[in-house]
């Protein structure tokens, strides 16, 4: 990729507008990449493969109107393209493991913060919601701060970011290509990892003949 004139810092106004919608703390810096190319100082931003890939980590209702961003793990958010909405989707680094594409509201990027910037415990006040609909490589499905273990592959999912209690609910702690299990399980980051996209399977209407898809086996273990 050809080298980038470099950094800014945004307008106030980009900033008073980006602060206003979305609730992310007061540690998150906000600076506006000039160009995403030389040769293409003066061109269309959409054509940068870094959105195209932040925008197909989720669902097409909330990222076609979301903020496009790299995070720092200092808290900047060097902003791409600037949304409509209150998601912001990262682009992540597909040659690094755990950087995946993903897009996330308030509390999920809350969330997500806190993990990389090493945070005890997280500090959303409500269950956030994260998209990693393009996959995922992960160090450790019980440690999130693991950065040396072999990479694990992660298929589609979408995370509910909230502590869940694997024991209390029955719910499995492995990681699996489908259904759903708590990662991080009995640490501050547990979360519901819920795999594949939503919008999987049947849709049924008022009058439909049921077609039942669902059988249920005991599992051998969690």
């Amino acid at each position: 990729m050809s080298t980038r004139r470099g950094f800014i810092a945004s307008s106030l106004a980009a900033a008073a507008t980006l602060n206003s919608s979305m609730a992310f703390g007061s540690s998150i810096v906000l600076e506006e990449e000039v160009d995403y190319m030389d040769s293409q100082s003066r061109g269309d931003k959409a054509e940068d493969p870094r959105i195209t890939r932040a925008r197909l980590s989720g669902p097409e209702q909330v990222t076609k109107d979301a903020t496009v961003a790299i995070l720092g793990h200092d808290g900047t958010m060097t902003v791409l393209s600037k949304g409509t909405n209150d998601w912001v989707c990262v682009p992540g680094d597909e040659n690094k493991i755990g950087q995946p594409p993903m897009c996330m509201n308030p509390m999920g990027m809350k969330w997500m913060m806190d993990a990389m910037q090493g945070k005890a415990r997280p500090t959303n006040t409500e269950p956030g919601t994260i998209y990693m609909l393009c996959g995922a490589t992960q160090r450790s499905n019980t440690d999130p701060s693991d950065m040396t273990s072999r990479a694990i592959p992660i298929g589609p999912h979408w995370m509910v970011t909230w502590p869940f209690d694997a024991a209390a609910t029955g719910l499995p702690t492995t990681v699996r290509d489908k259904g759903a299990w708590v990662m991080f399980a009995g640490t501050p980051y547990s979360y519901l990892h819920v795999c594949g996209s939503p919008w999987e399977g049947n849709e049924y209407h008022e009058g439909d003949k049921a077609v039942w898809t669902m059988n249920y086996v005991s599992p051998a273990h969690s």
